[in-house]
């Protein structure tokens, strides 16, 4: 185990954000707060510590990926934007809404890709998945849209060319307000159909469509 007993303030951060960065790219972690407790027992951080916030990890984790990934990152990035694009013209009734690390370009191999669907019937969006015979499950998901209001709303998720995919199902009228970013607690980026076909029309040739 590596130990950084000399490292203070704002090294000791830095460095458990990349360590941090690390864990989540390399072993598939997607909770911030285990991979800052994570890092910070790998490098001997005292329990006193200042650990790093979420956007300092998402800063690391692009890094990180520039310097050990690039080739391999970018081509797993446009695969799963073009899964995400073929999720989305499925569920287009829904006005759906890419979000998270495949929109922003951070996402590891094992990342889920994020979707925002929008449907007072959650039932409907399952229907449509069944119409394409495509197997999902049914979870719930807690997203934060203030200081004070915290919701729990259904998540449809499936697979799509063994990629894993969320759909998040807000009611109608949630389209005009985005939950806060767990990253930097600002609304959360959303993006629509035309949006991410530019995006997939920039990646490499797309993936023929067959569920």
């Amino acid at each position: 185990m590596t130990r950084l007993r000399s490292i203070r303030g704002d090294d000791l951060r830095r460095a458990l954000a990349q360590e941090a960065a690390r864990l989540m790219f390399e072993h598939g972690v997607d909770d911030y707060g285990f991979a800052k407790r994570k890092a910070a027992e790998r490098l001997g951080a005292s329990e006193h510590a200042v650990l790093p916030k979420n956007a300092e990890i998402d800063a690391a984790l692009a890094e990180y990926q520039r310097l050990f990934a690039a080739d391999t990152h970018a081509e797993t990035l446009a695969a799963q934007r073009r899964v995400a694009l073929d999720a989305m013209e499925m569920l287009a009734a829904f006005e759906p809404r890419l979000v998270g690390p495949v929109l922003a370009g951070t996402a590891t191999p094992h990342q889920e890709i994020s979707l925002h669907v929008f449907s007072d019937s959650p039932e409907a969006v399952s229907l449509t998945l069944l119409e394409d015979r495509i197997q999902y499950r049914i979870a719930e998901h807690r997203v934060r849209m203030n200081a004070e209001r915290v919701l729990a709303l259904p998540v449809v998720q499936f697979s799509v060319y063994d990629l894993a995919i969320e759909a998040t199902v807000f009611p109608k009228d949630g389209i005009r307000q985005s939950p806060l970013s767990p990253s930097d607690g600002k609304p959360m980026r959303r993006a629509a159909l035309q949006e991410v076909r530019g995006l997939v029309g920039a990646d490499p040739a797309p993936v023929s469509r067959a569920w």
